[in-house]
């Protein structure tokens, strides 16, 4: 790459969300790479644990929610360019808050490839023109393009997540305390009802599994665990680092589009990816080498840029999943091996 930039030190933006987030680190680390560039990073609080340990990141700058609205964001933004404006601000963010920062910073800036026109003429019109200038390039693809002139294989951009020894003594620990070895993980939540299947469907896929002498672990974050009372069910008792420490001990991910999924393409453990109102449009699917999409057709899909939306088909796709099929899915990452 031609590097555009003299300053070999510079600020990145990545306000939101945790999947997104985790689609930076690989990009980071190919700049690093092949650049020699050096970041800090500009994310919520939330969000700071998934760039620990990473070799390009200097420095982690939290914004808390409340400077993200109203007069205090130009202010916050002021404030930040008075401190690290002499150095290049790419900005993986892109939208109306982050051209405020944009606007405002006084050394040079670059943002990512959005797409956001393209995307929203193909939900509008599902043309096959716009599909195919979509499918080109997935979201750590269109970050490169803040500063490549054409974006770099997928693979080389896949997410790192950088584990410490303590992360992965402890996770060992966890599951030696649970009796468990190379367990099957599974993330049944999202944060989007529509994006994940039913309760009772993760139930009966944790039934069969462990009928056949597999082991389980339920991990992720809701208000109403999946087997509550279950040691083996961790929800909402590991957070965003034990979390990817623990996937990387287990032998998948068993998931809907969520961040989690890219927790495990991060630590190199393969994911099976149920995918239903979001579609390969948008860039998401995850891209380690043995990942397992598995795109649940549907005429209406994709209904949403994020699977947000209220489904006039009654989530059809997601209730079409069954335990069956996930185990299906699973017999076919096993088969790879």
């Amino acid at each position: 790459m031609t590097f555009p930039f003299t300053n070999r030190e510079c600020l990145a933006v990545r306000l939101s969300a945790l999947g997104d987030a985790i689609l930076t680190t690989g990009v980071l680390e190919y700049w690093r790479e092949h650049a020699g560039l050096t970041f800090h990073v500009l994310t919520r609080p939330a969000l700071a644990p998934v760039f620990d340990h990473h070799p390009a990141v200097r420095q982690v700058i939290t914004v808390d929610e409340g400077d993200l609205h109203g007069l205090r964001w130009p202010r916050f933004c002021r404030e930040l360019a008075q401190a690290y404006g002499r150095i290049p601000l790419i900005d993986l963010h892109a939208n109306l808050r982050t051209l405020i920062l944009r606007t405002l910073w006084t050394g040079p800036v670059r943002a990512y490839a959005k797409r956001s026109l393209t995307r929203r003429l193909f939900l509008a019109t599902r043309h096959p023109f716009f599909a195919g200038r979509l499918r080109r390039e997935n979201v750590p693809q269109r970050y490169s393009l803040a500063l490549e002139r054409t974006a770099p294989d997928a693979a080389a951009l896949r997410p790192r997540i950088f584990l410490s020894e303590d992360e992965q003594a402890r996770a060992q620990a966890t599951l030696a305390r649970l009796g468990l070895a190379n367990p099957v993980a599974i993330h049944p939540y999202a944060t989007h009802p529509a994006k994940s299947p039913d309760a009772e469907v993760w139930r009966k896929a944790v039934q069969e599994l462990e009928s056949r002498g597999r082991e389980v672990l339920i991990l992720g974050r809701n208000p109403a665990p999946l087997l509550p009372g279950s040691p083996r069910d961790l929800t909402n008792s590991t957070d965003l680092r034990s979390t990817a420490a623990i996937i990387a001990r287990c032998s998948c991910l068993i998931t809907g589009d969520s961040g989690p999924m890219h927790l495990a393409t991060g630590v190199g453990t393969p994911a099976i990816a149920l995918f239903g109102p979001t579609t390969g449009e948008w860039g998401f699917y995850p891209s380690g080498p043995r990942d397992i999409v598995h795109q649940i057709p549907c005429p209406q899909a994709p209904c949403s840029l994020h699977g947000q939306h209220a489904c006039t088909l009654d989530n059809a796709c997601m209730k079409g999943v069954s335990a069956t099929l996930l185990l299906e899915l699973l017999d076919s990452l096993q088969s790879m091996n």
